[in-house]
């Protein structure tokens, strides 16, 4: 009779979970202790977090998800054990495809907004796996390049949700193949948990060589604790992301040689001395020009080196992941300037945070090889988001409400958005009202003021260094997602004055949802010309020019301003 009650319950709840509202639940607050044996791939993890009911209506079951290499140990409420079931359940929000879900009975209804604090405990492996890539075509080899995530006896690095679920998440499924559903749900869980404080206590058991001496990371600030033993010395951490914001908690560890110079903490593995280098001699010129555009930094920086030379970088904070296995100074300078941007100018605004600091790494690369230099890097990012950005347009032409299409760069949390497109909204602004005002607004900054719930911050701070009114700048790109301009040459008419000197005409058009002020270049016998004009949405512009020689061509757009259509820039004017 106790089975076939056990067995009601059990097929009760599993049942309970197709109609589960899995997102209703957002983790306010983690406060774990986890352990790693590296010499098993193990993890376990133990503490306490506080679950807050978002949704509309008051929950009682609650659906906890960690990676399908990890099992659940223990669930309590107030002390008491929990009733839960825990089933498989797919997702490619982990490195795995799969999660291990365990559909929690709360003792009583959390009502909206309400808060319940669990405890829990969960153990496991965490192998290297990209069975999320593999199983949608990608070579394997090419598949473990992107999915680095491990614990391993000679080095570990684990990234967060999105990578890795070694800490509970609450989700609905994602799936590779349908179209952008992954990055659908890790960006709704991440505005969910923007706000969410996470404190982690890291610990490396003893195992392994005597004589190794690992370095255990878990962010730029990491604080070390005592030791219990002269063995495990250095092998404790403490990290605390608060709040989460954009950040994706992340640990490594590994036999780092240090090499750190205050701000950076340098760790790189053995082999990989000459790249290790190229950062430090690296770190002068990229501190004297973040200082001069940025202000000093004010927090330290890490950079780690990964094991795998072709593995993607990551970034989590003012932590890199990337491999020095490459001699590469230009690379080398480009993501010390972008970790440093990070401290010094922090921001709990997404496209403020990383989309300065994306610009950043093109001004740099501009001081250094010049403007076209800068400009094809900028170019990587405009394929980031310009589909994203055409089915905006398409909307738009159908009259769909504005509301309801795009992603606001004040709002998004879409890293497409608040790094890629952010990193030209800069650069645009940069190009209309020039460096000193640039330099101004940017030293005038102020992340608790940006808090205020008045998004015209920043516009304000521009706008007063540059004394323009930019209000229909912020507008198409920053408060709306009005799609991308178009601009075509509508007209041209060359034409002499009276005193013989040789003029044209020139008319640009804006077929696109979003205005902007774009470079167009004529060119003549001899020679070229660039000039600058404000084009709306929607519409038209005309100004003169006066040349020494014959016009033949215009060109409209260098690059500066991303654009829908790109071949349709390019004006050859007829022989008079």
């Amino acid at each position: 009779m106790k089975l076939l009650c056990f067995l009601c319950v059990v097929f009760g709840l599993a049942s309970t979970a197709w109609a589960l509202e899995r997102e209703a639940f957002t983790i306010a607050k983690y406060d774990l202790e986890v352990r790693l044996e590296p010499e098993q791939r193990r993890l376990g993890a133990r503490g306490k977090i506080t679950l807050r009911n978002d949704s509309a209506h008051g929950q009682k079951i609650a659906a906890l998800q960690i990676s399908s290499s990890l099992n659940w140990r223990s669930i309590r409420v107030n002390g008491k054990p929990a009733q839960y079931v825990s089933q498989p359940y797919i997702s490619d929000i982990d490195h795995t495809g799969a999660l291990s879900e365990a559909i929690v009975t709360l003792p009583a209804e959390i009502k909206p907004k309400d808060s319940v604090e669990l405890e829990i405990g969960y153990e496991g492996v965490i192998p290297l796996d990209a069975t999320r890539l593999t199983r949608i075509g990608v070579p394997e080899e090419i598949a473990k390049h992107s999915s680095w995530d491990q614990i391993g006896p000679s080095f570990t690095a684990v990234r967060g949700a999105g990578y890795v679920a070694w800490y509970p998440i609450t989700t609905e499924s994602a799936d590779f193949s349908e179209g952008n559903s992954l990055f659908e749900v890790a960006d709704r869980w991440t505005v969910r948990e923007a706000g969410s404080e996470f404190r982690l206590a890291l610990r490396r058991l003893q195992g392994g060589s005597v004589d190794a001496t690992p370095t255990l990371l878990c962010g730029a600030e990491a604080k070390s604790s005592s030791a219990e033993s002269e063995r495990d010395r250095g092998l404790r951490v403490e990290c605390g992301w608060s709040p989460l914001g954009t950040v994706t908690p992340t640990f490594a560890m590994a036999e780092y040689v240090d090499e750190s110079k205050a701000p950076l903490k340098l760790f790189s593995l053995a082999g990989h001395e000459a790249g290790a280098a190229t950062y430090s001699n690296a770190l002068e010129p990229a501190m004297k020009f973040v200082t001069g555009w940025f202000g000093q930094p004010i927090a330290p920086i890490a950079i780690a080196d990964l094991a795998d030379p072709r593995s993607t970088p990551f970034e989590s904070g003012t932590l890199l992941m990337a491999s020095m296995a490459a001699e590469d100074s230009k690379l080398a300078g480009i993501n010390l300037v972008h970790e440093l941007v990070h401290s010094a100018l922090p921001s709990s605004r997404p496209w403020v945070y990383e989309g300065l600091a994306h610009f950043a790494e093109a001004m740099y690369r501009q001081e250094q090889g010049g403007r076209q230099a800068a400009l094809d890097l900028l170019g990587l990012h405009r394929a980031a988001f310009l589909d994203s950005e055409k089915e905006v347009a398409t909307a738009l032409s159908k009259n769909v409400e504005q509301k309801s299409v795009g992603q606001p760069l004040a709002s998004t949390f879409d890293e497409t958005y608040y790094r890629s497109k952010a990193a030209y909204v800069w650069w645009m602004l940069r190009d209309m009202v020039g460096d000193d005002a640039m330099k101004q607004a940017i030293h005038k900054y102020r992340a608790e003021d940006d808090n205020i719930k008045d998004p015209k911050y920043v516009e304000q701070l521009v706008e007063s260094a540059a004394k323009r009114d930019l209000g229909w700048f912020f507008d198409d790109w920053v408060y709306r997602d009005r799609g991308l301009p178009d601009f075509h040459v509508q007209a041209v008419h060359p034409w002499m004055t009276e005193k013989g000197a040789q003029m044209i005409t020139v008319t640009l058009e804006n077929l696109g949802s979003a205005g902007a002020e774009v470079p167009f270049t004529i060119i003549f016998e001899g020679g070229e010309i660039t000039k600058r004009i404000e084009v709306r949405a929607k519409g038209t512009a005309t100004t003169r020019v006066e040349l020494p020689g014959t016009a033949s061509e215009i060109v409209v757009n260098d690059g500066s301003v991303p654009e829908i259509d790109l071949t349709n820039n390019v004006f050859k004017i007829s022989a008079q």
